[in-house]
């Protein structure tokens, strides 16, 4: 390979200045007064926010995130000029599917850490060797340890083509694609621009709303007439995300640099993440994985680390620019026509309807299902739920 293809393993080495300087931040943060309410309608409370801060400044170990970061099949290249950051575990059954998961914002590849055995090693959790996979998991442009864009364009069309030119160098030529929330996006992409290796496509976020709505529940108009009472229900969570969630997406999409504190202070960088507003209500279901109550595999550890990646790799604001590149919807269907697997999530930020998948993809949907837990987060929160999808999904493509 030449110097531009090459593909080079990865470690993370840290400096250990680097983590003392977190900690030294982390204990010097100037706090507002409480918020004027009982519960998260301002955002992130203050009792929260500062419990967390208290246990990740003198409890929280990122060194066992290394470990288990450098204990996986680690490496960089570069495309379309610019370092991507990706793990690469093949599963020990040769005829495994190559699967390339894309994860999202305010995620990274700790959200997929946990499915990485379960998927490449299905018979030690009760599946077979017929559905194992090789897995790739990329680190978006400017996120986590791929490198940060220094001019404009990497949108998801762009990212979507350079994830076909990874599976390819690496050595693959037939393999499916999954993703969510910008995984979603960028996997749709994939989808839409239907290279020839592309077997199919995966979503748990997938867009499904008819054009002629789309526009509605952005606006906040009422729901037009006709709506079944599960598309109806969709509609309202849409409207609803819209009009009392998307303050933080719009903030990264119009004016990402002014995000300073992202860089300059881990309490900002935490609280902002933390308050995404997904179909759950964050920063609720966070309060629980704190207090150990998430019905899930989302642990408090596990946020920290995801947090504290972003913050020792500062990319708090390079991360937040897709937003400002993305020209794109995200839930109205796509021209999508090679096959489609759609997995419904109850916390999702909404349950997309049958009927909207069905008139969505009318001769390319190949699975459907609605889960009985899980959000925003699936392979994070409920990793063999998530894993047991991918098997159903692709079963069909192999």
């Amino acid at each position: 390979m030449s110097s531009e293809t090459e593909i080079r393993p990865f470690r993370v080495d840290v400096p250990e200045e680097e983590v003392a300087e977190l900690r030294r931040r982390i204990a010097a943060t100037r706090w507002p007064e409480q918020e004027t309410v009982t519960d998260d309608s301002q955002g992130v409370r203050l009792a929260m926010m500062q419990e967390l801060a208290r246990y990740w400044g003198t409890g929280y170990d990122w060194r066992k995130c290394e470990a288990r970061l450098n204990d996986l099949p680690q490496f960089m290249t570069e495309i379309d000029g610019l370092g991507i950051h990706f793990i690469h575990v093949r599963s020990r059954h040769g005829d495994a599917l190559p699967l390339i998961v894309t994860h999202g914002w305010p995620g990274s590849i700790i959200e997929q850490l946990k499915i990485i055995e379960p998927l490449t090693n299905p018979t030690a959790h009760g599946a077979s060797a017929a559905d194992a996979f090789h897995l790739v998991i990329p680190s978006l442009p400017g996120h986590g340890f791929s490198a940060k864009p220094t001019t404009a364009g990497w949108d998801p069309v762009r990212i979507a083509r350079a994830w076909v030119v990874l599976m390819k160098r690496l050595g693959y030529n037939r393999f499916v694609a999954q993703g969510g929330d910008w995984g979603a996006a960028v996997t749709q992409q994939m989808g839409i621009q239907a290279a020839p290796e592309l077997l199919g496509i995966h979503s748990n976020m997938p867009g499904t709303a008819p054009a002629d709505i789309t526009k509605g529940f952005e606006r906040g108009d009422p729901p037009p007439p006709g709506l079944s009472a599960e598309e109806l229900r969709a509609y309202e969570q849409l409207s609803s995300f819209y009009a009392k969630h998307v303050a933080y997406a719009l903030i990264m999409a119009t004016r990402p640099q002014t995000l300073y504190g992202l860089a300059d202070s881990p309490a900002d960088l935490a609280a902002f993440m933390l308050d995404h507003g997904d179909g759950t209500g964050q920063p609720g279901l966070v309060e629980k994985a704190l207090e150990g109550t998430l019905q899930s595999a989302l642990t408090r550890d596990d946020l920290l680390d995801n947090i504290t990646m972003y913050w020792l790799t500062n990319t708090g604001v390079s991360a937040a620019r897709l937003y400002w590149e993305n020209k794109a919807d995200f839930f109205d269907a796509k021209p999508i026509t090679i096959p489609f697997a759609i997995s419904v999530f109850p916390d999702e930020l909404y349950q997309a309807p049958r009927s909207w998948a069905e008139r969505a993809y009318p001769h390319n949907l190949i699975h459907y299902n609605r889960l009985d837990r899980g959000g925003h987060f699936a392979a994070w929160e409920q990793p063999d739920l998530f894993s047991s999808e991918m098997r159903a999904a692709f079963r069909s493509l192999r």
